[in-house]
C-alpha cells in the first residue's frame, strides 16, 4: 500500500514522503473456542490458511502430540497417506474442494471418548501450525421413580446414565425454583461414562409437580424430566417427557 504526503516548503518545491506498508505474511488460523461433539457424532476441526491459497499439493499434517504415533491424518504432495494412528483409521478426511480455498479443516467421524484432546493442524513446508481443542461429551435423559411414601409425602429418585463429563443434577418445583434435595451420587462406569442419581421428598398434594434437571456446563447439554404427584385414587403419578405422558404407579 502506497500513500503520499506532501510537505510545503518556503519555495515552490515540495518534499514527497513515501510510506510503504507490506501485507502480513500467511498464517494458519484455528478456532478461538473449544470444539464440542457428542459421542458417536461427526465433528469438523476448523483450520484454514489466511490469506487463502490452493493447498491441494501441499504437505499437511493433523496430529495429537500426546499419542504415539502422533499422526491423525497426513497428506503429502496431494495424496492422503496411511501412516496414521490406528485409533483414527477410516475416520478422518480432508475435502479437496475446501483445500483449493485454503481450508484444512479435518472431519472426524464417529467420535469416541478417546478422541478428547488437543489437535495440531500443521503445514509442513511452511512450518506453520494451529491448535484445536476437542471435547467429546455424552448425555442421556433422566428417569424418575417413586421409591418410598409415607403420610402426605413421597420420596422420588432421579437417575441418568451415560454422561461425559460428569454432570450436575438438581430439582425444581412447578415455578422453576430449586428444591432442596439430598447429595447426589455419582458412579463412573468401565466405559468412562457417568451415572448420577438424586433423591428428593415432596408433598403428595394434588397437582404437585417437580422437575429433575441434569446439566453438563462444558458441553452445554441439559436433559429434563418432569413428574406430577397426584392426590387421586390408586396413588398414581404422571411422568412427562417431551410431548408424551407416561403414567406410573408409585411404589
Amino acid at each position: 500500500i502506497l500513500t503520499l504526503a506532501s510537505l510545503p516548503l518556503k519555495s515552490d518545491c515540495r518534499i514527497l514522503t513515501f510510506i510503504f506498508v507490506f501485507s502480513a505474511t500467511s498464517q494458519i488460523i484455528g478456532p478461538s473456542h473449544l470444539v464440542v461433539a457428542l459421542l458417536g457424532a461427526d465433528v469438523v476441526l476448523p483450520c484454514h490458511l489466511e490469506p487463502a491459497d490452493d493447498l491441494t499439493s501441499k504437505s499437511l499434517e493433523w496430529g495429537r502430540l500426546d499419542l504415539e504415533p502422533r499422526f491423525v491424518h497426513v497428506r503429502h504432495s496431494g495424496q492422503d497417506l496411511q501412516n496414521q494412528n490406528l485409533g483414527f483409521k477410516g475416520r478422518t478426511s480432508l475435502s479437496t474442494e475446501k483445500l483449493k480455498r485454503g481450508d484444512l479443516s479435518l472431519t472426524l467421524s464417529d467420535v469416541k471418548l478417546s478422541d478428547n484432546g488437543t489437535y495440531r493442524c500443521y503445514m509442513v513446508s511452511e512450518d506453520m501450525e494451529s491448535n484445536v481443542q476437542l471435547l467429546v461429551g455424552a448425555a442421556s435423559s433422566p428417569f424418575i421413580t417413586g421409591i418410598d411414601r409415607s403420610g402426605g409425602s413421597v420420596v422420588l429418585e432421579c437417575t441418568s446414565s451415560g454422561w461425559y463429563p460428569e454432570p450436575e443434577v438438581s430439582w425444581m418445583d412447578s415455578e422453576g425454583h430449586l428444591v432442596s434435595a439430598g447429595p447426589p451420587e455419582t458412579v463412573r462406569g468401565p466405559d468412562d461414562l457417568y451415572t448420577v442419581s438424586s433423591r428428593v421428598t415432596v408433598d403428595k398434594r394434588h397437582g404437585s409437580t417437580v422437575t429433575c434437571r441434569v446439566h453438563q456446563d462444558r458441553t452445554n447439554q441439559t436433559r429434563l424430566t418432569q413428574i406430577r404427584v397426584s392426590g387421586r385414587n390408586h396413588n398414581r403419578t404422571e411422568q412427562t417427557w417431551g410431548s408424551f405422558l407416561v403414567t406410573l404407579t408409585e411404589l
